[in-house]
Formats: structure tokens, sequence, C-alpha cells
């Protein structure tokens, strides 16, 4: 899950702000693939976040969400004979790739949200569409996305339906403060860290260390939080 950098808007951002996006961007994808999944009693999923930070005026900030994906944990058979497997196998195959897919939009959404706020604009359903997900390095999260529905859904009509039920529930998930809250430290923590790597276990610590702090205990930039 990385966020997509040649999308034009991102060629006129300036560099300070694309680091704060894309670090928002990848909170997003690791807060929804463990606190996600977990809220919907999933089975946990190894992830890490690789970091690049430039040594040199010439290269620039990015960072990607590796792993989380639950369909690789499935059986390749089950996933393959999606249509003809038993009920049983297709509900769990079904929430496995609807968890991932979700997990894929709350990277821009997340990246759309902190936008928003930075702007005092108003962040709603109602203005946010997957074509607008582009405007925040989605480019590559959608492609991949569609890619799972249209592997196991053979109508365009509902796969566009279930598109949007699955858009309505990764925008519901960063609405919710302690999800945001989450999503705000850990995009602290991508920045503020010297590290390349940040691990699972790492960003899992600070999730924890959010919630059970939350709502008592706000840091110094807690004017991210709706």
């Amino acid at each position: 899950m990385e966020r997509n950098y040649h999308a034009k808007t991102s060629i006129f951002v300036n560099p300070d702000e694309l680091d704060w996006r894309t670090a928002f961007h990848e909170a997003g994808h690791a807060a929804a693939i463990h606190i996600g999944n977990q809220q919907k009693q999933l089975p946990p999923v190894f992830f890490e976040i690789q970091v690049k930070r430039p040594n040199n005026s010439n290269a620039h900030f990015s960072a990607k969400v590796v792993d989380g994906n639950l369909i690789q944990n499935l059986p390749i058979a089950v996933v393959e004979s999606f249509a003809v497997v038993s009920q049983s196998a297709q509900h769990s195959c079904q929430r496995a790739y609807e968890a991932d897919v979700v997990n894929l939009l709350v990277g821009p959404l997340a990246e759309a949200k902190y936008v928003s706020i930075r702007d005092d604009e108003i962040f709603n359903l109602k203005l946010i569409n997957l074509k607008a997900l582009h405007n925040y390095g989605g480019c590559s999260d959608l492609e991949r996305a569609h890619a799972y529905l249209d592997c196991f859904i053979a109508s365009k009509a509902q796969r566009e339906e279930k598109m949007f039920e699955l858009l309505s529930q990764a925008f519901h998930f960063i609405d919710n403060q302690r999800n945001w809250r989450c999503i705000l430290n850990l995009a602290h923590y991508i920045l503020d860290s010297h590290q390349e790597i940040i691990t699972c276990d790492e960003a899992i610590g600070v999730f924890d260390n959010c919630l059970s702090s939350f709502p008592h205990k706000f840091g110094s930039r807690h004017f991210f939080l709706t």
C-alpha cells in the first residue's frame, strides 16, 4: 500500500506538505489494517512501514505499508475457486477481500481528511467520491481495490454498489475520533522517527498507547482532531 506520487496534484505540493500527506496516508492504511480488522474480529496480519528519508536535495520523503493483506493468508484454492467453494469458505473470503479494500481506501481518505482539516474545510461523505481520491495519492490503491472486486464480483453494477458501500465503511472508520487519533499519532511517529523500517509491533504500540490515553491526553497538535 503505497501513495502514488505521479498524480498532477503531487507535482505542485510543497515538499514539506507532501511529507505530511504521505505520513497520514500510510498511517491510515496501518490503522485500518490493525484496528479496523480487530474491530471486525478478523485475524491479525503482519505489516511494516518502510520509509525513505531524503539525504540530498534531489531526493524526497516517501513511505509505504508492506503486506497487511488478509487475502494473502487464505488458501489459494479458496481464492481461485471462489464461486464453487462452500458457503462458509465464501463468507470467509468475502470478509477478507472487503476488509482489504476498506484498508486500501482508508489511506487516501486519511490524507484527504488531513488536507480538509488543514484548510478548515468541510469533510463529509457527500463531498468524497472515488475519483476525488486520485487527488490524494490514491491511484494505485484504487487500482488494487478495483482488481479485488473484479476477481470476486462478476456484475459491474454490483461491483460499483459494493465499492460505494466499502468507501462508506472506510469513511466512517476515519470519522471515528479514536481511530483518527491513532492515525494522527502514527503520522507524527512516521515523520519524527529516524528509522527506515517501522515494525508492526512498533506501530501497534503507538495505537495501544493512544487508545489507552484517549480522550484524556492530547498532544500539542490536537487541532487535527474533529
